[in-house]
C-alpha cells in the first residue's frame, strides 16, 4: 500500500513538472507567433538536420518503449540493449540539433548579435530551452540504465524505467510539436 501511494506521488509530481515545462514552451511559440507580424521578420527554411534529429528522436521514443515491454517480461538483457539504443539516438538527436545550428549560421541566421533577427532568435531559444530538457531526459536514461543493470528493475518493480520513459517520451512529442510548430507555422 504504502509504495503504491509512493508510486503515485512520484508520477504525479513527474506531471505536474511536465505541465510546467508545457506552459513554457506554449509561452515561447506564443510570443514567436505574436512576434511574426514585425516589419523586421525574416522567413526561413529549417535545417535538414532538424529532419533527421526529429526521426532519430522519434526511433528513441519507440526503443524506450519496447524497454519497458522488456523489462515487464523480465527481459534484462534485452532491456538494456534497447536502452542503450535509446541513450544513442538520443546523444545523436543532440549531434544533429548542432549540426542545424551550424547549418542556420552558414545560412547567415545568428542567435545574437548584428546578424541576427527575431525570428532566428527565436527558434535558437526555443530549440536551446528543449535541448536542456533532452540533455536531462539523457541524464536520466543514464540513471535508469545503471539501475537496470544493477537489477534493480524486473516485471513486479520498474518505477524509475516508467517514470524515465514518460518523461522521454514527453520530450520526443515536444520536439515534434516544436518542429511541426516550425515548420508549419514558421
Amino acid at each position: 500500500m504504502e509504495n503504491t501511494v509512493k508510486n503515485k506521488s512520484y508520477k504525479q509530481m513527474l506531471w505536474v513538472s511536465m505541465i510546467s515545462m508545457t506552459m513554457m514552451f506554449a509561452g515561447l511559440t506564443s510570443a514567436y507567433v505574436v512576434s511574426k507580424s514585425r516589419e523586421d521578420w525574416v522567413t526561413f527554411e529549417l535545417p535538414s538536420a532538424f529532419y533527421i534529429s526529429t526521426l532519430l528522436i522519434i526511433l528513441s521514443s519507440i526503443t524506450f518503449f519496447f524497454a519497458k515491454k522488456a523489462i515487464k517480461k523480465n527481459n534484462r538483457k534485452q532491456t538494456t540493449s534497447l536502452l542503450i539504443t535509446t541513450l544513442i539516438l538520443g546523444l545523436a538527436f543532440v549531434y544533429f540539433q548542432f549540426q542545424g545550428f551550424s547549418q542556420l549560421i552558414e545560412a547567415g541566421l545568428y542567435f545574437t548579435g548584428k546578424q541576427s533577427n527575431v525570428s532566428s532568435s527565436f527558434l535558437y531559444v526555443i530549440t536551446i530551452s528543449h535541448m536542456v530538457h533532452i540533455l536531462v531526459g539523457i541524464v536520466v536514461l543514464l540513471r535508469v540504465l545503471y539501475q537496470n543493470t544493477r537489477g534493480k528493475y524486473n516485471a513486479n518493480s520498474y518505477l524509475g524505467l516508467d517514470l524515465g520513459a514518460i518523461f522521454w517520451h514527453f520530450v520526443d512529442v515536444l520536439w515534434v510539436y516544436l518542429f511541426l510548430f516550425f515548420y508549419f507555422i514558421g
